[in-house]
C-alpha cells in the first residue's frame, strides 16, 4: 500500500510539472547527439575539450542519446518519465536496505513501510524538480547508482558497491563525495570495491583525456556566484566560482563521509557529501536540494528508528519552501549554511539511543537462506546467516524459539 501512495504521488507530481518541465534537457540532448555522430569533429572523444559547459559524465550522455530518435518533445516526455519512475525505484531501494540492514534486530517491518512512505513523500517533491522540472539525467543517474550502491553495501556485495560508484562517477563528478561508502565494507573488501571503481572510473573518462588534452578545459568551467549561496557566507565573493571552491567541496565531502563511517554512522554519507556540495557550491538551483533529499531518505530509514523521518521534511521545508518565503539572497545563504552545520553536527555526533542503527556492515557472509516463509534468522547463533535443516527449523519452517 505504501508504493502504491507512492506512485500515486509521483504521478500527480508529474503531471503538476511536465507541462513546466526540461528547463536543462537541451543539454543532455546536445550530449547525447554529439557523442554518438561525432558533431564533424567537435564531438565523439573531443566532446569536453569543445564543449566545456557540458558538465555531465559519458554515461549520462549515452542514456541521454537512447531518446534522440524521437521528437524533441517526445524524447523529453519519455526521459521526464523514465526519471520519474527511477524515483520510485530509489525509495524501493532505500526500503530494502533498511530491512535487510536491521534483520535480526526486532524490527518493525510496518513501522519500517511507515517511514519509508512518509520520508519517501517529501523525496518525491524534489525527485520531480530534478528529473522533470529541469530534466537534470546526470544527477539523476548519479543518485540512482548511488542509492543502488547502498543496497549492495547493506549485503556486503564489494563489486557491485565498486561498480555502482563508478556509475555514479560516470554520470556526474559531484558523485565523488560518496565514495566513502566503500569504506563502511569489511576492511577486507575494500580493495575489490576500489579496483572496480577506479577501474570502471578510467574507462569511461581516460579516453576523452588521452585523445585530446584539452579536455581538462571542462575542470575548470566556471559560473557565476550566485548572491544567495552559501559560500558567500564563507568569502567567496568572486563573480564567478572561486578556485578553490571544487577542490574544497570534494575534499570535505569525502572528509565528512569518512569520519562518518568511522563514527559507526555510515547511512549519513550521501547526506553529508551533499551538504558539502551545496555548503561550497557558487549556485544555488533548487535540484540540487534533491541529493540532499536522497541524504535524508537514507538516514532516516537506514540510520534510525523513530516513526516520523524528521530529517526529511526539514531538509524540504527549510531548503525548498524557503524558496518562496525568503526573498531576500543573503538570508537564503544563511538558511542553507545553518542546515547543513545543523544537520552535519546531528548526523556525527547526536547521541543515538539505539545503536543497532549503526552496527558495522560485516555480518553479511553469504545470501540468507529461504524457508517456506522467508529467511530463516537467529540472532543467538555465531554466525550472522545461518543455515537451518528442516528439522532445526520446526514444522512452520522459522527458527527455534521465534515466532511466524
Amino acid at each position: 500500500m505504501h508504493l502504491l501512495l507512492l506512485t500515486a504521488w509521483t504521478v500527480l507530481w508529474f503531471a503538476l510539472v511536465e507541462p513546466s518541465g526540461g528547463f536543462s534537457w537541451h543539454y543532455l540532448r546536445t550530449g547525447g547527439e554529439l557523442i554518438y555522430d561525432g558533431g564533424n569533429g567537435t564531438g565523439g572523444l573531443n566532446l569536453y575539450a569543445h564543449h566545456p559547459e557540458l558538465q555531465m559524465g559519458p554515461i549520462s550522455f549515452l542514456v541521454a542519446g537512447l531518446f534522440n530518435p524521437f521528437s524533441e518533445h517526445t524524447g523529453q516526455f519519455l526521459a521526464a518519465a523514465f526519471m520519474s519512475a527511477l524515483g520510485l525505484v530509489i525509495v524501493v531501494l532505500a526500503g530494502r536496505s533498511a530491512a535487510t540492514h536491521f534483520l535480526g534486530t526486532g524490527t518493525n517491518h510496518q513501522r519500517l513501510r511507515r517511514r519509508v512512505l512518509i520520508a519517501g513523500a517529501a523525496f518525491i517533491p524534489m525527485w520531480i524538480e530534478v528529473a522533470v522540472r529541469f530534466g537534470h539525467l546526470d544527477d539523476v543517474l548519479a543518485l540512482f547508482f548511488t542509492a543502488l550502491a547502498v543496497w549492495f553495501l547493506t549485503r556486503c556485495n564489494a563489486a557491485a558497491v565498486g561498480i555502482c560508484l563508478a556509475l555514479a562517477l560516470d554520470s556526474k563528478p559531484t558523485a565523488l563525495a560518496f565514495l566513502p561508502l566503500i569504506l563502511a565494507l569489511p576492511r577486507d573488501r575494500w580493495m575489490r570495491a576500489v579496483l572496480w571503481c577506479v577501474g570502471l572510473v578510467a574507462v569511461a573518462w581516460l579516453p576523452f583525456f588521452l585523445v585530446d588534452p584539452h579536455s581538462f578545459a571542462a575542470a575548470k568551467f566556471t559560473i557565476p556566484n550566485n548572491p544567495a549561496s552559501a559560500l558567500r557566507w564563507l568569502g567567496g565573493n568572486t563573480p564567478e566560482t572561486p578556485n578553490w571552491a571544487r577542490p574544497a567541496q570534494a575534499a570535505l565531502g569525502l572528509t565528512l563521509g569518512a569520519v562518518a563511517v568511522w563514527r559507526g554512522r555510515w547511512a549519513g554519507v550521501v547526506l553529508l557529501g551533499a551538504n558539502a556540495r551545496i555548503l561550497l557550491d557558487p549556485s544555488v538551483y533548487t535540484y540540487y536540494t534533491a541529493s540532499v533529499l536522497l541524504g535524508t531518505l537514507l538516514w532516516d530509514v537506514c540510520g534510525q528508528r523513530r516513526l516520523v523521518p524528521w530529517w526529511s521534511w526539514i531538509a524540504l521545508i527549510v531548503l525548498y519552501g524557503s524558496v518562496f518565503v525568503v526573498h531576500d539572497d543573503s538570508a537564503r545563504g544563511l538558511i542553507r549554511l545553518l542546515f547543513v552545520a545543523v544537520s552535519t553536527v546531528y548526523v556525527l555526533f547526536w547521541p543515538q539511543r539505539n545503536r543497532r542503527s549503526h552496527r558495522p556492515l560485516n555480518r553479511v557472509e553469504e545470501e540468507p537462506v529461504e524457508g517456506p516463509w522467508g529467511p530463516m534468522w537467529d540472532p543467538g547463533r555465531t554466525k550472522p546467516w545461518t543455515r537451518y535443516t528442516p528439522a532445526e527449523a520446526g514444522p512452520s519452517g522459522h527458527s527455534p524459539g521465534h515466532p511466524r
